[in-house]
C-alpha cells in the first residue's frame, strides 16, 4: 500500500523547481522497477540519473502487489539473482532507514494430482542443484505448520524455508531513497511527452509539468512505465509487447490468534495465501483471465482500483473455502481488483530496444514485479554500464520479441492465457492455445490436410508431429510419454532408415551484401567464411567473453553476397547484433525470411528422391557436404543446401515462397516408393539430440564459452581480429572449467527434458540443458555441462554418472563425442 510520508521524503514534488537540462540517464516510471534501476545505476557511480513519474511513486501497480518472494527460478543464474534480491531487500532498511517489511516466513507448495506431485519432486531435485534450501514434508507436518489448511487431498508438499514476503510500496521507497542518497533526482507529477533521437540513438526526453515544458538531453532512456510501456514505446517506434489484465485478491478481517504463517501456493487450484498483520490475503492467477485497458490506460490512473467482478472470482473462491475453511468464518475486509501487465510468453522484458540505441526497457513482470525488479535493476544497470549483461538474459531480452507482437488484438487474446501459466502444470512441449495462426508457411494447409499437429514459435505455425488416420490431433500432456511419442518414433525411424521431409520455412534468413560483406562477417564469425562461392560454413558469433551470441550457417552466394540462416526465435536478436557491429564497412543487411521457404529432405534415401524430381547432380563429387547448388526441381527453381540438423544425408531446399507448394507436391508425389514420410519438429529434436547437436538457448548461449560447449572445431584462431578471439586464446591457455557432455540413460523407460540433475560419483555436478528420447540409441538422451577443471578427458569419462528425475536416480552412459554416427559418415555418405 502507498506510504505518503515516505513518498514526500524521497521525491522532489516541488512545482517551482525546474528540471535539469541534461542527465546521463532518464528513467521513466516510478514503480518498483524504475526505482530499482535508479538504485542500481547509482551504486555503479552514475550520479547524474533522473527518474520521472507522471503521478506519484508506486501509483500504478506496485502499491497493490502481493509482495511474494521465492528463491527458486528456472536457471541457476536467475536463482542466484532471486537470492540477491532477498538479501538486497533485507539490507535496505539499514542503508536507507525505510523498512521493507521483509519477513522470511517460508513458503509451502502443495500438489493435489500425481502430475503436480511429479513436478514438485522435480523442483525438489533442481532446488538442491541450485543451492536452494528445501525439504519434503508430510501431510501431518503440513498441518502442524499451517493448522488452517485442509490436507485431505494433498499428495505432496514442499517447504522452502527461506522464501518470504515484503511490503512492495516500502521496498520501492527504500530503493528510491537509496538512489537519491547517491545523487539521483526523482520528480513526481512530470509527464514525459516523448523521446527524441538522432542518427538512431536517443538524444533527449521532452516533458511537461503544470503547464511548463522542457527537454532533458540524455543518451540513455529507461522505459519502466509498466502497463503504459507498450503505448509509450510506440511513440518512438519501439515495440514492447505487453497488455494489462485484471488481478484479483481478497483480504479478510483480522483473525484472532493468527500467528506468523508461511505463504501457501496451491497451483492446482490457481491460488496463493499469505498471512499479513493478522489477516489472510488470498489471491488467484486464474486460467482464463480478463484483459483490461484495450483502449489505453487512462492518463488519470493513480492508486486506482477496478470494478469488482465476483462472478469471475467465485469458482476459485469456492475451492479456497474448501482448502481454507476458516475463510468462511471470517469477514472480508477488501475484495481487490487491480491491473497488472503481462507479456506474450510469460517472461519480462529487459534490455536495449533493437532499433534505437540508448532506449532501454524493464517492464512486463507477469505478476512477479516485486521479485523481478531486483534482478532487473541489477542486470540492466550492469548492461548499461559495461555494454553487455553480466549473465545470459536471452530468455527476457526484449530482442526476442517479433515486431507483429505489439498488435493489440494479438495481445488482448494472448494475455488471457498468460496469467494462469504461473500455476499451470509446466509440462514438456506445452503449446500456447491463444493468438494462433498468425504466421504460416505456404504449405500450411497442405500439412494440415495431412494431419499435422502444429506448435508455435515466434508466431509461426510449425508442424510438431503428424497424427495417424483416426488419431486425435491434440496434445495430451503429461510428464511421461505423451500421446505423440509413437508418432515421433515413427518419424524418427523414417529419417534414420528411409527419408523424411520437414517444413523449416520459419528459419530466419538474413542477406548480407556489399563490397565489404566478407570482411564484416570475418570480424563477426568465429569460423572462416572467406570461402568459394557455393560453400556453406557452420559458425558462431561470439561476444568478447567467448560466449555464443548466435549459432548459424553462412552460405556464400556470390563474391559480395552471403546468406545467414538462424532460428526463427533468434532472428530479431541476430539482426540487431549484426547491425550494431557495422563499423566502417560498406554492407547492407536485409531480412529476407519471408521470401524463401525451406523444405528439408533428410535420410539415406534423400539423394535418390531428389534425383527423381530434379535433373541436377546430387553426388558427393558435385554437391559434397557443406555446399549448395542452384537446381531445377519440378517446374520451379531452388537452391539445394547440403546440411543437416538430424545427422543424416540430406538437403535443405530453399525455394521462392510462391513456388513452395508446387515443389512440396512434386517431392511428395515422387516419394511414396522410397519411404517418404512427413515429419515434424519433435522428430528433429530426437534426431539432433542423438547426434549431440547443440541447441541455442538451451545448450549454448551468451554465457557459455564456445570451447567448453565443444564447438572449437568451428573456431579458427588463425584468422585475426574476430570478436571473441582473445577469449578463445585465453581459455585454450588456461584450460576448460567445464565441458558439455552427452548422456544416455541405461534404463530405456525414463524421459529427459530439461533441468534434471546430473550426479557424478554421487555428487551433484550440474543439470541437463536439453533432452529427448533417442529412438535409435534406445533410451533418453540429454546434454549437460560437467565441471572438469584440470582434468583429462579420460578422468571425466571414467566417473560414474546418474541422472535424477523427480527424486529417482538412473545410471547414465557419457560421451564427449556424438553417440550416434560419431565420425559423421552418414552425413557425408
Amino acid at each position: 500500500m502507498k506510504n505518503a510520508s515516505t513518498l514526500n521524503e524521497v521525491a522532489d514534488s516541488s512545482g517551482a523547481k525546474s528540471l535539469p537540462a541534461k542527465a546521463r540517464a532518464v528513467i521513466i516510471g516510478g514503480g518498483i522497477s524504475g526505482c530499482s534501476v535508479a538504485y542500481h545505476l547509482t551504486k555503479l557511480g552514475w550520479t547524474d540519473v533522473i527518474l520521472l513519474e507522471r503521478k506519484q511513486l508506486t501509483c500504478g501497480t506496485t502499491w497493490h502487489a502481493a509482495g511474494l518472494l521465492s528463491e527458486l527460478r528456472g536457471s541457476a543464474d536467475m536463482t542466484n539473482m532471486a537470492k540477491y534480491t532477498m538479501e538486497l531487500y533485507s539490507s535496505l532498511e539499514a542503508e536507507t532507514g525505510v523498512s521493507t517489511g521483509l519477513r522470511r516466513v517460508g513458503s509451502l507448495a502443495l500438489a493435489l494430482t500425481d502430475e503436480r506431485k511429479h513436478e514438485l519432486l522435480r523442483q525438489f531435485s533442481v532446488a538442491n542443484a541450485f543451492g536452494v534450501e528445501v525439504r519434503k514434508i508430510s501431510s501431518s507436518e503440513l498441518e502442524e505448520m499451517y493448522p488452517h489448511v485442509n490436507v485431505s487431498d494433498v499428495s505432496a508438499a514442499l517447504h522452502f524455508p527461506n522464501d518470504g514476503q515484503c511490503d512492495p510500496g516500502n521496498v520501492a521507497m527504500a530503493l528510491a531513497r537509496g538512489a537519491r542518497q547517491r545523487g539521483a533526482a526523482i520528480y513526481e507529477g512530470v509527464k514525459v511527452t516523448g523521446v527524441r533521437s538522432k542518427n538512431g540513438r536517443v538524444s533527449s526526453v521532452t516533458w511537461e509539468k503544470n503547464g511548463e515544458r522542457g527537454e532533458i538531453e540524455t543518451e540513455h532512456v529507461v522505459n519502466c512505465a509498466g502497463m503504459w510501456a507498450r503505448e509509450f514505446g510506440s511513440r518512438s517506434d519501439v515495440a514492447i509487447p505487453l497488455h494489462a489484465c485484471e488481478h484479483f485478491y481478497l483480504i479478510t478481517e483480522a483473525i484472532e490468534g493468527l500467528t506468523r504463517l508461511p505463504i501457501i501456493r496451491v497451483p492446482d487450484e490457481h491460488t496463493y495465501y499469505k498471512e499479513d498483520a493478522g489477516k489472510i490475503l488470498f489471491g488467484a492467477v486464474e486460467p482464463k483471465a480478463k484483459p483490461w485497458g484495450m483502449d489505453g490506460i487512462p492518463e488519470s490512473f493513480c492508486f486506482d482500483q477496478l470494478p469488482e467482478d465476483f462472478a469471475h472470482f467465485e469458482p476459485i473462491m469456492e475451492k479456497a473455502l474448501k482448502r481454507m475453511p476458516m475463510l468462511g468464518k471470517v469477514g472480508i475486509r477488501t475484495f481487490f481488483n487491480g491491473p497488472e501487465s503481462f507479456t506474450p510468453d510469460d517472461r519480462f522484458h529487459l534490455g536495449e530496444a533493437p532499433n534505437l540505441r540508448g532506449y532501454w526497457v524493464a517492464c512486463g513482470y507477469n505478476t512477479g514485479g516485486i521479485a523481478g525488479s531486483g534482478p532487473a535493476g541489477f542486470i540492466l544497470s550492469q548492461w548499461m554500464n559495461d555494454g553487455e549483461p553480466p549473465l545470459d538474459v536471452s530468455g527476457v531480452d526484449i530482442r526476442r520479441m517479433q515486431p507483429f507482437q505489439k498488435n493489440r488484438s494479438y495481445l488482448k487474446e494472448r494475455v488471457t492465457e498468460i496469467v494462469g501459466l504461473t500455476y499451470a502444470d509446466h509440462f514438456p512441449a506445452r503449446q500456447m492455445t491463444t493468438s494462433r495462426g498468425i504466421r504460416r508457411s505456404p504449405i500450411h494447409e497442405h500439412l494440415r490436410a495431412r494431419r499435422a499437429v502444429f506448435g508455435e514459435a515466434a508466431g509461426w505455425e510449425r508442424p510438431n508431429w503428424f497424427a495417424q488416420e483416426g488419431q486425435e490431433r491434440e496434445y495430451r500432456y503429461s510428464w511421461g510419454r505423451q500421446n505423440w511419442f509413437e508418432n515421433q518414433r515413427e518419424e524418427h525411424v523414417a529419417v534414420r532408415e528411409r527419408v523424411g521431409i520437414f517444413d523449416l520455412s520459419p528459419f530466419g534468413k538474413i542477406r548480407v551484401e556489399g563490397r565489404d560483406a566478407c570482411r564484416f562477417l570475418q570480424r563477426l564469425c568465429s569460423n572462416d567464411v572467406e570461402v568459394p562461392v557455393g560453400r556453406i560454413v557452420y559458425t558462431q558469433m561470439l561476444n568478447e567473453r567467448g560466449g555464443i551470441e548466435s549459432d548459424l550457417t553462412v552460405s556464400r552466394l556470390g563474391e559480395t553476397a552471403f546468406l545467414l540462416v538462424v532460428s526463427a526465435f533468434d532472428l530479431q536478436r541476430d539482426l540487431c547484433w549484426l547491425r550494431r557491429h557495422v563499423g566502417d564497412e560498406f554492407v547492407v543487411i536485409t531480412d529476407i525470411s519471408a521470401s524463401e521457404s525451406v523444405l528439408a529432405v533428410m535420410g539415406p534415401n534423400s539423394r535418390e528422391l531428389l534425383g527423381r524430381v530434379s535433373p541436377n547432380d546430387f553426388s558427393n563429387g558435385n554437391n559434397p557436404f557443406s555446399t549448395f547448388q542452384e537446381i531445377e526441381i519440378g517446374m520451379g527453381l531452388a537452391r539445394a543446401h547440403r546440411v543437416t540438423y538430424v545427422g543424416e544425408l540430406g538437403w535443405e531446399i530453399y525455394v521462392p515462397t510462391d513456388q513452395a507448394a508446387h515443389v512440396f507436391e512434386v517431392i511428395e508425389a515422387a516419394g511414396a516408393d522410397v519411404g517418404l514420410k512427413l515429419c515434424g519438429l519433435h522428430a528433429i529434436g530426437s534426431c539432433r539430440i542423438e547426434k549431440a547437436y547443440r541447441h541455442l538457448g538451451d545448450d549454448i548461449g551468451s554465457a557459455d564459452h564456445v570451447l567448453e560447449a565443444g564447438l572449437g572445431f568451428a573456431v579458427k584462431t588463425a584468422k585475426p581480429g574476430f570478436i571473441g578471439r582473445d577469449a578463445v586464446l585465453r581459455k585454450r591457455e588456461a584450460g576448460l572449467d567445464r565441458r558439455l557432455v552427452q548422456f544416455r540413460l541405461k534404463n530405456p523407460s525414463p524421459l529427459l527434458h530439461h533441468n534434471e540433475v546430473i550426479f557424478r560419483d554421487g555428487r551433484i555436478a550440474g543439470t541437463i540443458t536439453s533432452g529427448s528420447y533417442g529412438h535409435t540409441l534406445g533410451g533418453a538422451i540429454g546434454l549437460g555441462y560437467v565441471p572438469c577443471k584440470s582434468e583429462s578427458e579420460a578422468a571425466l569419462l571414467s566417473s560414474s554418472y546418474e541422472i535424477e528425475i523427480a527424486g529417482e536416480r538412473f545410471a547414465a552412459e557419457v560421451s564427449l563425442k556424438p553417440m550416434y554416427d560419431p565420425k559423421s559418415e552418414r552425413v557425408r555418405a
